[in-house]
């Protein structure tokens, strides 16, 4: 037998095993029942950035850190802790931004993050000026 004819025969008896139909790979992992709900819903929104922190000093003994908050680069608030440890106090701006930033037990903050001092009134302590 020649070669060329022996290498026709074992190439077409290699090919006489490939399948030539279609074949379309499909997904058979878990159904996901909340699927459509995901696809559904809102996008999803990320909170305010912290753009600086600052640690006040406030009528002599009262201490107090500031997150400076900033969304889309615009003032969004500040989140506030009284003393070492403190919860933090969310406090939002006012229309447009708008000062004070004011917290839902009355708490209220005006100033900027770049400023030497701001104006604080605290529930039970009253108006303060704090001194970064």
């Amino acid at each position: 037998m020649k070669p060329s004819i022996a290498f026709t025969l074992i190439a077409a008896a290699a090919l006489a095993g490939c399948d030539n139909s279609d074949h379309n790979l499909v997904e058979t992992g878990p159904i996901d029942p909340t699927a459509n709900q995901i696809k559904a819903a809102p996008p999803v929104e990320l909170p305010p950035s912290i753009v600086h922190t600052k640690t006040y000093r406030c009528g002599g003994t009262t201490i107090v850190s500031i997150d400076w908050l900033e969304k889309d680069m615009q003032p969004a608030g500040a989140n506030l802790r009284v003393g070492e440890g403190g919860s933090v106090t969310v406090l939002r701006p006012g229309v447009d931004g708008a000062m004070p930033y004011s917290g839902p037990d009355g708490t209220e903050l005006s100033g900027t993050k770049s400023a030497a001092s701001v104006s604080l009134t605290l529930p039970g302590k009253g108006a303060l000026t704090c001194k970064g």
